[in-house]
């Protein structure tokens, strides 16, 4: 029964940072910047993702445009992209392979063996997705805190980190968590003890003596 909830706990786990992973892949404020210039009225906020650049002005409207060409974007922008989209498809697959393996499914019940490596395998995909998450955040958030402290970039136009790098960072941490609560379920290894050997019974006595 603990291991079976300690199965649970990791899906569970691993699903939510699944999902946050999505958030955070749609979401816009992956950077941020605040300007405001002699009157407070022209103050807005600049916001840039993964997809999309938006402006939202100090009366509340939000603009939005999608970014024109796939081509004209910097390689290290489309290695996030790549990553966050292969983490977010891992983590798909994850969920149908786990699901299979969990102890709580009918599926696969004549070898639970097999069906607890399920639950491993797919907390071992999970622990992936996570890690390339893990590694699009973090390799994006420090172009953003390198252009921040470059004294070439403009006052204006530094960005800082955005609310979607956060939830990214705490789903690539859940989504890891997960799998290694998966994966703790591995069956144990029974030890194999060689046969004992009889000793051999004693003949019954004839009564009869041999010189």
């Amino acid at each position: 029964m603990a291991s079976g909830g300690l199965q649970l706990l990791g899906f569970v786990l691993a699903f939510l940072g699944w999902i946050g992973i999505i958030i955070s892949t749609a979401m816009p404020q992956w950077k941020m910047a605040s300007y405001a210039g002699d009157n407070i009225v022209t103050a807005q906020a600049l916001y840039e993702g993964l997809w999309m650049s938006c402006a939202m002005q100090s009366t509340g409207q939000i603009q939005c445009k999608v970014y024109d060409s796939l081509l004209k974007l910097e390689s290290s922008l489309q290695a996030t992209r790549a990553l966050m989209v292969a983490a977010i498809l891992l983590g798909l697959v994850a969920i149908f392979v786990a699901v299979t393996g969990m102890k709580c499914m009918k599926c696969m019940e004549d070898d639970q063996v097999k069906k607890m490596r399920m639950a491993v395998f797919g907390g071992v995909i999970f622990i992936i997705a996570g890690l390339a998450a893990l590694v699009a955040t973090s390799w994006y958030g420090n172009r953003v805190a390198r252009a921040f402290y470059d004294p070439f970039t403009p006052v204006n136009t530094r960005f800082e980190f955005g609310s979607a790098l956060f939830i990214g960072w705490a789903a690539a941490s859940l989504a890891i968590l997960g799998g290694a609560f998966l994966c703790c379920s591995c069956p144990r290894r029974e030890t194999s003890y060689p046969p004992s050997r009889g000793y051999p019974k004693n003949a019954p006595s004839t009564g009869k003596d041999y010189v």
